[in-house]
């Protein structure tokens, strides 16, 4: 059994202070957003993959492909205003019962992650890879903050699986702005989410300290 996995690169990355999007910037002698895409080519060369691209950087795409010579076969899909609209429009072509929604600016999951995560789906229907937390933390109020359990909380990672049938239905409901991501949208449509353990070095690059980490782990 295969599945489909949806990478979202719809990122501007101001944050970074480069000319081109995050999901472009290469490091380790590659974009970011190839090395996403092997990480799941390298564990099931089979999966169908999917990128959503805003439609004014799919050219640009298409000369990196070229210029770093990257055969590693995939879709374009054109990205909409908002990654919602992005990943709805990838859900039209999907041809697998199983679907994974992945951030294109995540290049460090691991095949272990994948496959518990791909594993768990069969059974539970949407599963996602968490960490626990490690640092204290404090929930902030009106000019006050105060002391939570950090056992209560977990960090959130992609790639986030879920049957076809799920997250396609979850998709009926209108684009809200409290939709952080694709579990919330899910949980909404009133699914159980299933956590798995994710691996620590599968961050989300955002700055240029995460560009530094991520570096030194692909090298």
């Amino acid at each position: 059994m295969s599945f489909s996995v949806i990478i979202t690169a719809g990122g501007i990355g101001k944050r970074m202070g480069f000319d081109i999007p995050k999901q472009f910037i290469e490091i380790a002698g590659f974009p970011i957003l190839m090395h996403t895409i092997r990480c799941f080519f390298n564990y099931n060369p089979t999966c169908q993959i999917l990128v959503t691209l805003p439609e004014e950087w799919k050219n640009y795409w298409g000369e990196l492909i070229d210029t770093y010579d990257f055969d590693i076969p995939h879709d374009l899909i054109s990205g909409g205003k908002e990654r919602y609209d992005s990943i709805k429009n990838a859900l039209l072509f999907c041809q697998h019962d199983l679907i994974a929604v992945h951030d294109g600016v995540r290049p460090l999951v691991s095949s272990e992650t994948i496959e518990r995560c791909f594993q768990l789906v069969k059974s539970k229907g949407a599963v996602i890879p968490v960490l626990t937390l490690k640092e204290s933390l404090r929930v902030k109020g009106d000019n006050i903050s105060k002391s939570v359990e950090r056992k209560n909380y977990l960090s959130v990672q992609t790639p986030q699986f879920f049957s076809s049938e799920l997250l396609k239905n979850a998709y009926k409901i209108p684009f809200h702005s409290n939709i952080t991501d694709d579990a919330s949208l899910v949980e909404e449509a009133g699914y159980i989410i299933a956590t798995i353990e994710g691996n620590e070095e599968n961050i989300k690059i955002t700055t240029p300290f995460d560009l530094k980490i991520a570096e030194v782990f692909l090298k």
